[in-house]
């Protein structure tokens, strides 16, 4: 959606690096955020954003209006029906129909073979490889890591929103992530053990409220009691009024189409 920082940029490298010819869409979406939502604020910047394509080799720049993409009348939308339904979809339940209308359509103007998204978004980007696989849509599908800051908070563009203390204190996503892989390491496969300590990294940062914590089946995204295979560990959490995701895939097994565990710092 545009205000890209290093976590887009490297899935606009990842696609150069296999494309001939690169096309970046940006786009705020309208029908991806709810009345309450951020869209009238959310960080906007085409000039650095074109800029930036330019530097990285972008053939392309699609950056469409909202009213050349949706018509007044419109009545169509895609949703998905299962994977869109828990984290991020009990909160923001018109998020992922959203999100799904409007990559399709994307899809179909721009006729890719190969489009990039990243794990941070791990839910959309499994979303968008199930209308994929359902709607029979041409293009493959590559997921790109996280990118994160030297202390270890995921790259976002509503990073920008935080305030010196709540930037401080969001390293807290990070840390209670890397609590969990640690744990699992040492023989902790208990889901609601991992995510009890998770709450407790996060809950002594005075801002943090925790919208979810959880554990879900890698290709399903269903919650899981236990790990026994390949699993996100997932969490949202508001700081200070700014919510931010963020994720880890733990491997015990084969992981969806173009995912690969990563580290934390």
């Amino acid at each position: 959606m545009g205000f890209l920082h290093d976590g887009h940029l490297s899935l606009i490298r990842a696609a150069r690096a296999n494309c001939d010819c690169l096309v970046v869409s940006i786009f705020v979406n309208p029908t991806q955020f709810a009345p309450s939502e951020d869209l009238a604020k959310y960080p906007r910047d085409i000039d650095g954003d074109l800029a930036a394509c330019e530097k990285e080799g972008v053939d392309l720049v699609f950056a469409p209006l909202p009213e050349e993409m949706f018509k007044n009348d419109k009545s169509v939308e895609i949703m998905e029906s299962r994977i869109s339904t828990g984290l991020c979809g009990k909160s923001r339940p018109a998020f992922f129909a959203g999100v799904a209308t409007v990559v399709g359509k994307l899809f179909n103007i721009i006729e890719p073979d190969l489009a990039v998204f990243g794990q941070k978004d791990a839910q959309q980007a499994r979303v968008i490889q199930k209308m994929v696989r359902d709607l029979d849509f041409c293009v493959e599908i590559q997921v790109g890591p996280i990118v994160r800051e030297s202390d270890g908070l995921a790259m976002s563009s509503r990073n920008s929103y935080l305030s010196a203390t709540a930037r401080i204190q969001a390293t807290c996503l990070s840390r209670a992530l890397k609590i969990a892989v640690e744990r699992y390491g040492k023989g902790e496969h208990k889901s609601d053990l991992l995510k009890a300590k998770m709450r407790d990294c996060i809950e002594e940062s005075e801002l943090a409220r925790v919208d979810y914590i959880d554990i879900v089946d890698a290709f399903t995204m269903d919650p899981v009691d236990s790990i026994d295979g390949s699993v996100f560990v997932c969490l949202a959490v508001s700081l200070d009024g700014v919510r931010l995701i963020d994720n880890v895939l733990i491997s015990a097994g084969a992981v969806p189409p173009g995912f690969l565990p990563q580290s934390l710092p």
